[in-house]
């Protein structure tokens, strides 16, 4: 386990009109390459975590949204990096425009119950789990 404080995270659970969520697939050169995420990203010194997903959600997707709730905080130890991960369940503001991949090789809306079948990040497992539990 790394020594550091936990490195701030906010990850949207991006619902549709359709009850589908947004994933995003990781670009081949970065930290775990072509996994599929939650879109979102670091939390900056001295912003909230709200204000983090907005920001990164802006800059990622091309998107602006609203909060809906909260996913409880948890921490991940990946072993070189240990994250606290804020997960919030969100969706388009209505004068948003589609989300569009600016940093992600590609973007999927997905049914809630087909999550298990895809190959997410493993910060994002705990994630689903919470998704699972309401």
């Amino acid at each position: 386990m790394s020594s550091s404080s936990p490195i701030p995270v906010v990850a949207a659970v991006l619902v549709d009109d359709s009850g589908r969520v947004l994933l995003a697939q990781r670009p081949a050169h970065k930290h775990l390459a072509l996994k599929l995420e939650f879109p979102g990203g670091k939390v900056e010194p001295g912003e909230a975590p709200e204000a983090a997903l907005g920001r990164e959600l802006r800059e990622e997707l091309g998107i602006t949204i609203e909060i809906v709730r909260p996913i409880p905080r948890f921490t991940h130890d990946y072993g070189s990096v240990v994250i606290e991960m804020f997960p919030f369940v969100c969706r388009l503001v209505p004068d948003s425009g589609a989300p569009h991949p600016h940093e992600h090789l590609a973007l999927a809306w997905v049914a809630r119950d087909d999550l298990d079948t895809y190959d997410l990040a493993p910060a994002d497992l705990p994630v689903v789990a919470a998704l699972r539990a309401v």
